[in-house]
């Protein structure tokens, strides 16, 4: 059975994982008859925020792998476990956990680091031309990883002026796309979606996840 991997960044759109997204993802995995291998850093989240008034909780802290559990039932590992060798694709849902506990895109843009298991287990991917997906803000950091690689990739975040500045900036390509369909940077094995940066519903992202997935389960 194919294994994709599905890296997590938490459990909530603005400090963690969309879960819509991770959810759509876990599902159209399945559905193609894959297995998902859901990873996530052992680290603290940037903050943590109140998603009912959006506010920040000042002082209290939340573990980035300890949060995604609850997407993934239980069922997730420590991504610093995880090579290339170990599973067949890759995807990074979206959420600002993928601008704040993957990357620190969100508070440096095109200045950003990425958490260094993110950046080693993708140029690993990128070393052995194995495919990747990236959703809604997480092309931002795929951006930031292949700055320093030859061939630079074409990515979506949909049509956010400043997120296409930065993501240019750093080198990559980018293309604008509704949230019903992807970009395919066929040389890099990368497929983007923007999801939620563009999209207005659940189903509007599910089309577009939907497909993404698909694309990358028929590269393996």
């Amino acid at each position: 059975m194919k294994k994709i991997g599905v890296v997590l960044s938490g459990c909530g759109v603005f400090d963690g994982a969309e879960i819509h997204e991770s959810v759509i993802t876990l599902l159209a995995i399945d559905r193609a008859g894959a297995q998902a291998v859901c990873m996530a850093p052992d680290v603290d989240q940037l903050h943590v925020i109140n998603h009912h008034n959006g506010e920040e909780m000042v002082g209290e802290k939340r573990n980035v792998l300890v949060e995604s559990a609850r997407i993934a039932r239980g069922e997730i590992r420590d991504i610093n476990a995880i090579t290339a060798d170990d599973i067949d694709a890759l995807v990074f849902p979206g959420g600002f956990g993928a601008a704040k506990n993957l990357s620190s895109f969100a508070e440096k843009g095109d200045e950003c680091d990425v958490h260094p298991d993110v950046m080693r287990l993708v140029k690993e991917f990128a070393a052995k031309q194995k495919p990747q997906a990236a959703l809604c803000i997480a092309p931002a950091m795929m951006a930031k990883v292949y700055e320093s690689e030859n061939d630079k990739p074409t990515l979506t975040i949909g049509n956010d002026k400043d997120g296409i500045s930065m993501i240019e900036a750093m080198g990559s390509q980018h293309q604008e796309c509704t949230a019903k369909e992807f970009i395919f940077d066929e040389k890099n094995k990368i497929v983007s979606t923007p999801a939620y940066m563009v999209g207005k519903s659940i189903s509007e992202v599910a089309e577009g996840i939907e497909k993404t997935i698909d694309k990358l389960i028929s590269m393996i």
